[in-house]
């Protein structure tokens, strides 16, 4: 018999009678397998725990230590758990078979045992207990490969919380340094512009940051909103007019055509789903054309919707477009635009945080994200 080790598998054959362990004996050792016999339970067990065998027969009817209570004590042994047990038994009844599943038998064979059934029992034993060690063993390196890689992610997390926290303080400091410059009267017209340009730039590295924080608390089911009512026009205008400039400059045209006058959501967050919806809706926007914010009340939801004549998304691409920096498939001619970065994904996030939902939808030209919230007015 192939073992795929240097020594042969050993078995261990307890039974009170004579010719039952010289039967099993002369079967295995002709098939290359080493046998140990016991007359009791009590020698079985000390056996075992002495040779440590590859598999077991185990007689069921013997004086004092019957086979139920031997199995029942080598299961409590260390290795005990691993080991098959094959129970030999002259009582083929149902009772019988249930006794020796529950005291922990693998198998059962009833006497007279033929040999060949005898042998091909055992060598099926010994093949699921490789088989069981070579799982075990696959499974302590897909284990040591999964803590590895529960280290290696939780200490990404760790540097990404660093370095995000450590990147606030000096963003912060350019913004109001381009502040100060903006209120010099004697500055120059175009270091003026230059500061205003400074202020967008830190303004849109700062939304980065937060995202990047923002994503981490809602993957951790820790971004909870703090929704109050919100003056939603004065919202829209203070979100429109931060990127005016940089409107102007790309000469996008924002609109709004508002019906609502509050919602109630968390200001903060929301601020920035529409920056970053904005901000991705002049991205993608052709010049001279417009981007649009839009509302209405439906039964029991509001929905808010802001537009852009851009390239629009491909059908199939618009579940994905909410992915970490997912880059639209060139293949497509409508292909231009991409997730580009986290700003997206926050919006999902912020947006799901409220127990809303966002998607895309064709503008015919363009695109248009709709949101859609619970109306807690």
């Amino acid at each position: 018999m192939e073992d795929g080790s240097d020594s042969p598998p050993k078995v261990l054959v307890v039974d009170d009678n004579e010719q039952n362990r010289a039967l099993a004996q002369a079967a295995l050792e002709g098939e290359n397998i080493s046998v140990f016999t016991a007359t009791h339970g009590e020698e079985g067990v000390a056996l075992f725990e002495r040779e440590h065998p590859d598999c077991i027969l185990l007689d069921v009817r013997m004086p004092g230590l019957d086979g139920f209570g031997a199995c029942e004590r080598i299961r409590a042994l260390p290795g005990g758990p691993e080991t098959p047990i094959i129970f030999l038994t002259a009582l083929r009844d149902v009772d019988t078979f249930d006794r020796a599943l529950r005291a922990g038998g693998d198998d059962f064979l009833t006497k007279p045992v033929r040999p060949t059934e005898l042998i091909i029992r055992v060598q099926g034993a010994l093949r699921l207990k490789r088989l069981g060690a070579e799982l075990r063993n696959h499974y302590d390196v897909i284990r040591r490969q999964r803590d590895d890689l529960m280290r290696l992610q939780l200490q990404k997390e760790r540097l990404t919380s660093f370095v995000v926290h450590d990147l606030k303080n000096p963003v912060n400091a350019i913004d109001l340094h381009a502040q100060l410059l903006c209120r010099d009267t004697g500055l120059s017209p175009d270091a003026r512009e230059s500061a205003t340009g400074i202020r967008s730039e830190a303004r849109h590295l700062m939304r980065l940051i937060t995202n990047l924080l923002d994503i981490s608390k809602s993957e951790e089911g820790q971004l909870v909103p703090t929704k109050a009512p919100v003056p939603w026009r004065a919202l829209v205008t203070e979100v429109l007019e931060a990127f005016g400039a940089h409107s102007h400059a790309r000469n996008v045209r924002l609109r709004a055509a508002l019906s609502l006058e509050t919602v109630s959501v968390d200001r903060d967050l929301f601020q920035r789903v529409l920056e970053n919806l904005v901000e991705n809706a002049m991205r993608h926007a052709p010049r001279e054309s417009v981007v649009w914010i839009e509302d209405r009340r439906l039964p029991g939801e509001i929905e808010i919707r802001v537009a852009d004549g851009g390239s629009g998304v491909p059908p199939e691409q618009r579940e994905r477009i909410f992915d970490r920096f997912v880059q639209i498939d060139g293949s497509s001619p409508l292909a231009s635009r991409s997730g580009r970065g986290l700003g997206l994904t926050f919006c999902k996030s912020a947006v799901e945080a409220h127990g809303g939902r966002i998607w895309v939808e064709d503008a015919n030209p363009g695109a248009v994200f709709c949101i859609r919230l619970p109306d807690d007015a």
